[in-house]
């Protein structure tokens, strides 16, 4: 497993069949790194730090490159609000890679990297501080997960026209204070995008049509990180905080049949993967 360490210059890669500090390799790969992605058949992974996008060599586990933004950071610092690259998703051929690069809360580029040029080759204005990018299976759009404007932003690749849409099922009251927002994404095979929210729903969102639908959930804890295996969606949940008044957990909803397991966890956790 590949995961970033937010609160450092790292990346780590994890063993899940070793113990201990024989599991963890980390490298560094620039300030506050957040999204990770990785392109398999290269052999590659991309992280987005404070400072450019992270450019490693899975093979050797050494950092090839570090590339600035179009849009820098106006200051390096770490945590949630800072600056600099958030969101990241790898497009389908592993021709490009997304990158949401935050300026402060409302500016939020979504920045493409060309990959065999290894440079930056273009950008669009999206929603405001946007936790995570997901692609469409078949390369047809790419879309940001914006938290602070209750939004997902749906980009067309080739154009980059962006296309906000707002989601927001318990509403927009309190703002930027509010808890009830959207964090995380996980893409069905279909090309819907499943947004789980406070541990009380999951949002079904159209990005082509634009039209959503709601799946019931009684985890009852903010929910973070998501992801789909088969028909299983895994949420975790930081807790109570806003609506929900729960302790932190892991959701487990088979999306065939409704049908949740709910496991409680120790401490809060940033995302999960399957």
């Amino acid at each position: 497993m590949l995961v970033t360490l937010a609160h450092s210059d790292g990346m780590a890669r994890i063993d899940p069949s070793k113990d201990g500090a024989d599991a963890v390799e980390v490298l560094t790969v620039g300030a506050a790194p957040w999204g990770i992605g990785v392109h398999a058949p290269s052999n590659t992974a991309f992280v987005a730090t404070a400072e450019g996008l992270a450019v490693v060599d899975l093979e050797s586990f050494t950092r090839r490159a570090l590339v600035p933004y179009m849009h820098p950071a106006p200051s390096i610092s770490q945590g949630e609000y800072r600056p600099g690259g958030l969101g990241l998703a790898v497009s389908p051929d592993g021709s490009a890679v997304y990158v949401a690069v935050g300026l402060d809360t409302e500016t939020t580029y979504l920045e493409v990297f060309d990959v065999q040029s290894n440079a930056f080759t273009g950008s669009v204005r999206v929603g405001w501080r946007p936790f995570d990018v997901v692609v469409d299976p078949k390369g047809t759009w790419v879309a940001t997960i914006n938290h602070d404007s209750f939004t997902v932003t749906v980009v067309d690749p080739v154009t980059l026209k962006a296309t906000p849409h707002q989601i927001a099922p318990f509403g927009t009251e309190g703002g930027l204070a509010s808890w009830e927002k959207i964090h995380y994404a996980a893409v069905e095979p279909a090309g819907t995008i499943l947004l789980p929210v406070q541990g009380k729903v999951v949002v079904r969102f159209n990005p082509q049509t634009g039209t959503s639908t709601t799946i019931p959930s009684k985890a009852n804890s903010h929910s973070h990180g998501t992801a789909l295996a088969g028909h299983l969606l895994l949420t975790v949940g930081t807790g109570s905080f806003g609506n929900a008044d729960g302790v932190p957990n892991l959701s487990v909803l088979d999306l065939s049949t409704g049908e949740e397991r709910i496991s409680p966890l120790d401490v809060p956790h940033e995302t999960v993967t399957a």
